[in-house]
């Protein structure tokens, strides 16, 4: 792999991972509701998933699931299901009275610990199979054939790391930013809602793609 061929990886990825989506939405969701480090465990929970689809689709896993698309089938609409029952969870969270602050626990969720965020991150990651086939599509593109394949994976899955971390820490440090907003329980609510309403939504698109 080419330094050529490595930029062009970089910029790709750059513009795929700023583009939003289920995790990037539940960082910045935990950033604002719940504060700067729980955001940070839900990323490395997300980093997690996402690191583990992406050696899956290596193995070939990805080809496997496009193969039988029965089982792949199955997997999006678990994810489907999951993302809607977070959605709904989101859309009727409760409100701390008055003006508490924004990352005050919730009554739903009292004192979480970080290995919920974490865990909760790792699953919204692992709810979407299609990073598994886009994996498999995606980085074999700028792997070359005549050079040691392992090497060349093993840099191209640090640079996509690198800066999906980057992108989660500025939706992270942005949904932190809105906490300040967040204080009143009215628009605490409302965030709720939108948030809850955009989580069904991708929930509804996974289950009719294709």
């Amino acid at each position: 792999m080419g330094l050529q061929t490595w930029w062009i990886f970089v910029l790709m990825t750059f513009v795929v991972s700023a583009t939003p989506g289920p995790n990037m939405l539940l960082v910045m969701s935990h950033g604002a509701r719940f504060g700067l480090r729980p955001a940070i465990w839900t990323m490395a929970g997300c980093m997690t998933a996402l690191i583990a689809m992406v050696s899956i689709s290596a193995a070939g896993v990805g080809a496997l699931l496009h193969s039988f698309p029965a089982v792949f089938d199955a997997l999006r609409y678990l994810g489907a299901a999951y993302l809607a029952y977070l959605g709904y969870n989101l859309w009727r969270a409760g409100v701390p009275k008055g003006d508490a602050p924004a990352h005050a626990a919730l009554p739903e969720t009292p004192q979480r610990s970080a290995g919920s965020y974490y865990r909760q991150g790792l699953a919204v990651a692992a709810s979407n199979p299609k990073a598994i086939v886009f994996a498999a599509a995606f980085f074999p593109q700028f792997i070359h054939a005549d050079r040691p394949a392992g090497l060349q994976f093993a840099v191209l899955l640090i640079t996509f790391t690198v800066i999906e971390v980057s992108w989660y820490l500025i939706y992270a440090l942005s949904g932190h930013k809105l906490s300040h907003f967040l204080q009143q329980a009215h628009v605490l609510k409302n965030f709720n809602r939108v948030t809850g309403g955009v989580f069904v939504g991708f929930a509804a698109l996974m289950a009719a793609s294709r």
